[in-house]
């Protein structure tokens, strides 16, 4: 192969992709001095998102709930008000460490314009401060809340899905696994995209893990860290793709193919097929990790969005 046949790190992404990740790169490099607190680190990761949050379709109500209220404050988007809706419970990523149902709030109402249904967002409490299971209790909690009073909030909680993505698959998965261990079958299908479901290294952390496509191997490892602790060793709700994948609800896979977790994810839906689960799989050629925080520019996140949305509505008219 010829230097002028040489694929770059980042030639392979798609190009409205591709323009997303370097201006967050860039936006990163330009508010980062070093040495900052994890407290400073959230709020860059905050300003730096801020601009892909904004626009996007409008909501006819949004709700805030209370921590007191129902174990983590709660965010609702309702896309209409004239009847009542299918929900999606959604947990954002930020490797249990960053992000906020502020910087995921164009990609939630975005689920609820093209579902149709009613999102709600779960605003968890971050690591290191608090680690495994401590998020999963309070979205635990939430769920419980949500199935006892979600009706009063226009919202029909059966056959709800539960999804998220990064951090937020992991925790929508062992969420849906910690139930169904529990006796309680609380959900209808899963959404998960690029989730962190497992520490080993695979191939895709090589081929993928750089700053061009958004998400380096370090960085993994440093959220990992925050999540766990000193406690690493494989567990079926911390890594899910160590558990057990029988009897759980039918399954979306968003799948980035240019992303450091994408073996974990094909893994993961190979094995939960394998265990009888309803699995549909979407790769996404060119895509990076985080690829749907680009929906105001990029037609394949859109895509992605919009997929995940028909498949939404499939379950919901199976129930």
């Amino acid at each position: 192969m010829t230097q002028s046949q040489t694929i770059m790190p980042g030639d392979d992404i798609d190009p409205e992709i591709r323009r997303f990740v370097r201006a967050v790169n860039a936006e990163y490099e330009r508010l980062t001095k070093g040495g900052e607190t994890i407290a400073e680190r959230r709020a860059i990761a905050e300003k730096v998102r801020q601009p892909w949050r904004s626009g996007g379709p409008q909501m006819a109500e949004t709700i805030e709930i209370g921590a007191q209220d129902a174990g983590a404050p709660l965010r609702i988007y309702r896309p209409v008000t004239d009847r009542p809706l299918p929900a999606l419970i959604y947990l954002h990523g930020g490797g249990w460490t960053s992000f906020s149902l502020d910087t995921h709030d164009r990609l939630m109402r975005e689920y609820a314009a093209r579902s149709g249904a009613a999102i709600i967002g779960v605003d968890y409490s971050l690591s290191p401060e608090v680690r495994f299971p401590v998020a999963l209790d309070e979205i635990g909690a939430a769920v419980g809340w949500l199935e006892t009073h979600g009706a009063n909030y226009g919202m029909e909680m059966t056959d709800a899905i539960v999804g998220g993505d990064s951090a937020g698959a992991n925790l929508a998965l062992a969420t849906a696994m910690r139930m169904r261990d529990a006796g309680r079958s609380p959900f209808g299908g899963l959404i998960l995209n690029y989730g962190a479901f497992d520490e080993r290294l695979r191939e895709s952390h090589s081929r993928y893990g750089g700053p061009e496509y958004m998400l380096t191997a370090d960085e993994m490892d440093w959220f990992w860290r925050n999540y766990r602790g000193d406690d690493r060793a494989p567990h079926p709700l911390a890594t899910p793709l160590n558990g057990n994948f029988a009897d759980l609800p039918p399954a979306f896979f968003c799948v980035a193919q240019c992303d450091i977790l994408a073996d974990e994810n094909r893994e993961t839906a190979s094995r939960m097929a394998q265990a009888g689960v309803d699995v549909a799989l979407h790769v996404y050629e060119g895509a990076t990790h985080s690829f749907l925080e680009a929906v105001s520019i990029s037609a394949l996140a859109r895509e992605a969005i919009a997929d995940a949305a028909d498949w939404m509505r499939s379950i919901w008219r199976r129930g």
